[in-house]
């Protein structure tokens, strides 16, 4: 196997002494798994951020073995993780993505819907102007892997319609998504929804 695309870098998992499991999502190959070395390094750090893009190549020479990937940035979303607000929205959505969506299949709809929302919350000049973009990621991410129907949310819905939104599609994600792992992934949710709500009704 041979993948030699732009990615979004959706979670890096320490392996071993220097290196690092991490999982990207392409447009044509969708989420693939494989393995960097020397990930914890200082030249590799950097570049290792879920929600960087980066672009990757993964080589693996048989079926059963955890391919190898080498990585080089495009673009960093470092900048904006020491901003509470920004950090959890990256942190939740990448780790979403992670976490449900099954290795080795396209989704070029979801692609570039994370890329927009992931430049929506870095840009946005409020947490007001992305967290209906991630409402609608939510609600394009169920029904591309077979669940729900529910529409996007409309633009002119109030806040606090917004976050009982935000709140009946968490239900729905841990419960048909990620059942089996809800405290692992659902924490970074719970984090986000936290910060939303104090923002209050004039942010």
């Amino acid at each position: 196997m041979l993948i030699r695309a732009p990615a979004i870098l959706c979670s890096v998992l320490p392996n071993g002494e220097h290196g690092a499991i991490i999982r990207v999502l392409t447009a044509d190959h969708g989420l693939a798994a494989a393995y960097v070395a020397g990930a914890r390094g200082r030249e590799l750090r950097p570049v290792l951020i879920p929600g960087n893009l980066i672009e990757v190549e993964v080589r693996s020479r048989t079926v059963s073995q955890l391919p190898s990937a080498r990585v080089e940035l495009v673009a960093s979303r470092g900048p904006w993780l020491s901003e509470p607000l920004p950090s959890a929205g990256i942190g939740w959505a990448c780790a979403l993505t992670a976490a449900t969506l099954p290795e080795g299949h396209p989704y070029p709809v979801l692609y570039e819907s994370l890329v927009a929302l992931l430049d929506a919350i870095c840009h946005a000049p409020s947490a007001r102007g992305w967290a209906r973009v991630l409402a609608g990621y939510e609600v394009l991410l169920l029904r591309e892997v077979g669940y729900g129907t529910a529409p996007a949310p409309p633009p002119d819905e109030q806040w606090p319609d917004l976050l009982a939104r935000l709140e009946r599609q968490g239900k729905a994600i841990a419960n048909r998504l990620l059942a089996d792992r809800t405290r692992d992934v659902m924490g970074a949710r719970a984090i986000l929804l936290g910060r939303l709500r104090r923002i209050g009704f004039d942010a």
